[in-house]
C-alpha cells in the first residue's frame, strides 16, 4: 500500500471515512475486520464507492470551487489597508518566524501520549504533564527535553525531533509544515498564478522524495505518478477526471490535516485578499484532499491572508469561515469551537472542553484541528504565546497547529511584536530539505514571500 498501512488498515479506515462523509456503513467494519485475503477487501472497498449517503445528513460539502462560493456566506473578500512598505515586511517576516517557532515548539511532542492521550489521560493533560514535570509551567518556552514526567507517567518526547528541544534548539529544523510553505514560495515565484492541481503534482514529484509525505499526500503522490510522466510535463486532456481518482483511490485520509498545513504560501501571496487565498489553497489542496479536507486548507488560508490586513481575531475567524461552505462540518465545528474560547476563562478549560468536543476525530483530522486553531486564536487574542502555546497544548497534531497558529498571529502582530525569547534560538536559520532552501536564512523567505506579494498586487490580483 502506501507506506501507512495495509489494504485491511486502509479499508477499516475508508469505513470511517464514509462514515464521516454520510454514508451508511453498518456491518462494513465486522466484515473487513473478519477478512485477509486482499481480493476479498478489494471487493469491499469498491462496495463502499457504491453506498447511499444517509438521509439525515444534513450537509452540504461540495468540492469544487464554484460549487463552494455559492455555499459560502457573505464575507468582505477582499481588506483595505494603509501599511507601509516596512510594516508590510515586518508582516512578513513575523509570519515566517510564527510559524517557524510555533511548530519548533510543537514538533517534540508529537509523540503518541500527547496527540492521542495515553496513560489515562487526554493528550493535552499529558503536555501539561510534561511542563510542570520540567519546571516549565506555563508554556512560555521551547519544550523542554527532560522532565520528570517521563518516569513518573512513562511519557516521551518524539525521538525525531531532538534539535527543536529548548537545550537544543539552534535553528528551525526540517519539517513538512515549513517544507510546503517552502514549495509554494517556490511555485508563485516560478509561475504567479498560472498554475492548478497537476502542477502541484509535477511539482511534489519534482521537489519532494517519496519519504517526505504523508497519509493523504503519500497515496495522491502515488496515485499521480500512474497518469504522469517524468520524462514529459505533457496534462492529459482529461486531467480534471483523473485527478478525482488521484486524490480518492485508496485515500481514506482525505480530510485529514495534510492540506491545512499547505495554506500558507498561497496567503503570504494573497495577503489582505482572502478570497483569492482561499482560491489558492483550494487549488493546492484539491490535488490530494476533498470537502473538508479541502475546507480546511481554503479556512487557514484566508485566516492568514486577513491577518495581514485585520487585527481582530474574532473577524480573522469569521473571514475564514466566509471562504468556505456555512453548512459544512467544519464551520459548525469552527462556530462551536469559537463558542468554547469565549465561554472559557483559562487555557486548561479550553483545551479540555475542544478535547472532549471534538476528540471523535483522528489527531490528524483536519476537523478537530482547525476548531483548536480558531479557538487558540479567539483565547488568546493579541498575545503571540499564550495563542501558540494554546494550540500546542491542546494535543492532536501539536508541530502543525503551533506554526499555522504562529503564522496567523505573526502576520498580524509582526515580528517586532513576537517576544525575542522565541525568536533568538532560531537564529534566523531554516533547514528545509529543499535544494535551495537547506540551509537558508527565514528573513530570506520572508523577503521573497514580500516580493511576490508585490508583484500581484502591481497586477491588481
Amino acid at each position: 500500500m502506501a507506506g501507512w498501512s495495509t489494504l485491511k488498515g486502509i479499508v477499516i479506515e475508508e469505513i470511517q471515512q464514509k462514515h464521516e462523509e454520510g454514508f451508511h456503513v453498518h456491518g462494513f467494519k465486522e466484515k473487513a475486520e473478519q477478512m485477509e485475503k486482499e481480493s476479498e477487501l478489494q471487493v469491499l472497498y469498491e462496495q463502499l464507492a457504491e453506498l447511499p449517503m444517509r438521509d439525515d445528513f444534513f450537509y452540504i460539502e461540495p468540492s469544487e470551487l464554484e460549487e463552494i462560493r455559492r455555499e459560502r456566506p457573505e464575507g468582505p473578500r477582499r481588506l483595505q489597508d494603509s501599511l507601509t512598505s516596512d510594516q508590510w515586511k515586518d508582516k512578513f517576516y513575523g509570519a515566517w518566524l510564527g510559524r517557524c517557532i510555533g511548530c519548533a515548539l510543537g514538533k517534540p511532542l508529537e509523540s503518541g501520549g500527547f496527540v492521542n492521550g495515553g496513560h489515562g489521560n487526554p493528550g493535552w493533560k499529558n503536555v501539561k504533564l510534561w511542563f510542570e514535570g520540567a519546571d516549565a509551567w506555563p508554556i512560555n518556552d521551547y519544550t523542554p527535553g527532560f522532565s520528570t514526567a517521563a518516569e513518573q507517567y512513562g511519557l516521551s518526547l518524539s525521538p525525531f525531533c531532538k534539535k527543536s528541544e529548548k537545550e537544543q534548539i539552534r535553528f528551525m529544523e526540517s519539517d513538512d509544515d515549513i517544507r510546503y510553505t517552502v514549495l509554494g514560495l517556490i511555485m508563485m515565484e516560478e509561475k504567479g498564478l498560472e498554475w492548478d492541481s497537476w502542477d502541484i503534482g509535477k511539482m511534489w514529484h519534482g521537489h519532494l522524495t517519496y519519504g517526505q509525505v504523508a497519509t493523504a499526500e503519500t497515496q495522491a503522490y502515488l496515485n499521480f505518478a500512474h497518469v504522469t510522466s517524468h520524462m514529459t510535463g505533457d496534462r492529459p486532456n482529461d486531467w480534471q477526471q483523473k485527478k478525482q481518482w488521484v486524490r480518492t483511490h485508496l485515500n481514506p485520509y482525505r480530510e485529514w490535516i495534510g492540506a491545512q498545513i499547505r495554506a500558507d504560501g498561497w496567503a503570504y501571496a494573497a495577503a489582505g485578499n482572502p478570497e483569492l487565498a482561499a482560491e489558492l489553497g483550494w487549488r493546492d489542496a484539491s490535488f490530494s484532499h476533498v470537502k473538508n479536507g479541502i475546507y480546511g486548507e481554503m479556512f487557514i488560508s484566508a485566516m492568514i491572508a486577513a491577518a495581514f490586513a485585520e487585527q481582530d481575531a474574532n473577524r480573522i475567524v469569521e473571514i475564514g469561515l466566509s471562504e468556505i461552505p456555512q453548512n459544512s462540518r467544519l464551520a459548525q465545528a469552527v462556530k462551536e469551537a469559537v463558542r468554547i474560547a469565549r465561554t472559557s476563562s483559562t487555557q486548561e478549560e479550553l483545551v479540555e472542553r475542544i478535547w472532549d468536543a471534538f476528540k471523535h476525530y483522528s489527531w490528524v483530522h483536519t476537523i478537530n484541528n482547525a476548531a483548536l486553531v480558531a479557538a487558540s486564536i479567539i483565547f488568546a487574542g493579541d498575545d503571540f504565546s499564550l495563542a501558540i502555546s494554546t494550540a500546542v497544548l491542546g494535543g492532536w497534531d501539536t508541530d502543525c497547529n503551533g506554526a499555522t497558529v504562529g503564522s496567523i498571529m505573526g502576520a498580524k502582530l509582526g515580528a517586532d511584536r513576537i517576544p525575542s525569547h522565541w525568536i533568538a534560538p532560531l537564529n534566523d536559520t531554516l533547514y528545509a530539505e529543499v535544494k535551495g532552501f537547506h540551509p537558508i536564512a527565514i528573513s530570506e523567505c520572508a523577503e521573497r514571500s514580500y516580493k511576490v506579494f508585490r508583484k500581484l498586487r502591481g497586477q491588481n490580483f
